[in-house]
């Protein structure tokens, strides 16, 4: 793999992890569109680490917070946000944790079916449209006067099993685990930025299980294609990237809907289905 390409692979990883677009797909059908050599999961595993790291650095005081909570070390005077107190930081913690169960057990059980049977144009380009189209209801449905709206605080044990469900999905390349899980988060009734960044906090335990698998390969011989220094090259280039689209969608959902990025999802779909 060459630098150039590890960085571009790097830099579409973090920007569309957090953008509800598919990373995995763009990743997939990217190659296929340049002519490159498909740079395989243990390459796609490094650079949604780069993502995490990413999303960690953005969001650290509140997973510090929600540490502190969870472990019993934290007293009312080491939160750092006046709006959460230290049972709120505690819940949410046990809503990451149970969220990420299901996408953990379907990873573990059918992981190997997915990397070999469904890394295809075909699925890709039919889940970008079909999820487009159901973030697209969501963000409708999400907009109605009537429609009683949540903050991240007010979260249930079943809308965080509900939305763990809908990331499990998201393994099928070219769903986006962000794009369905902040669906998933709006048909709860969460508001936009709390669907948002629900999703985000979710993403750190699924990646990081993801990375601890990549790095076991990586130390065997599947990476020896790749070279460890694109490798790096992919993983900074995601970070930095990644930590760009964190603050432009946390912009975008204050001011906008989705509708630009179901009208993309659709329209790259399309082109995958037709020209891939």
């Amino acid at each position: 793999m060459s630098i150039t390409q590890a960085i571009v692979l790097g830099i579409i990883q973090g920007i569309t992890e957090f953008l509800p677009v598919s990373s995995s797909g763009h990743l997939i059908f990217l190659p296929k569109l340049f002519g490159w050599a498909d740079q395989g999961v243990v390459f796609d595993v490094i650079v949604h680490v780069g993502t995490l790291v990413a999303v960690m650095w953005y969001f650290r005081k509140k997973l510090w917070n929600i540490f502190l909570a969870i472990t019993h070390l934290a007293k009312e005077e080491k939160i750092q946000n006046s709006k959460f107190e230290i049972k709120n930081y505690r819940t949410l913690g046990w809503m990451i944790l149970l969220g990420t169960i299901p996408a953990g057990l379907i990873a573990v059980l059918f992981g190997n079916i997915v990397e070999e049977k469904l890394r295809t144009p075909f699925v890709i380009g039919v889940s970008f449209i079909v999820w487009g189209i159901v973030l697209g209801v969501a963000d409708k449905i999400g907009r109605l006067k009537d429609w009683k709206i949540k903050r991240i605080g007010e979260l249930h044990w079943k809308n965080a099993l509900f939305i763990g469900c809908a990331q499990a999905i998201a393994l099928i390349p070219g769903t986006s685990r962000s794009g369905i899980t902040l669906t998933a988060g709006l048909f709860s009734k969460l508001s936009k930025e709390s669907a948002a960044e629900f999703s985000f906090l979710l993403s750190v335990p699924i990646i990081a299980l993801a990375g601890l698998s990549g790095i076991r390969d990586m130390l065997g011989q599947t990476a020896e294609h790749i070279g460890l220094f694109p490798m790096f090259c992919g993983f900074i280039a995601s970070m930095i990237s990644g930590l760009f689209a964190i603050g432009i969608l946390m912009k975008i959902i204050k001011r906008w809907n989705f509708t630009p990025f179901v009208l993309y999802r659709i329209i790259v779909g399309l082109l995958i289905l037709f020209f891939l």
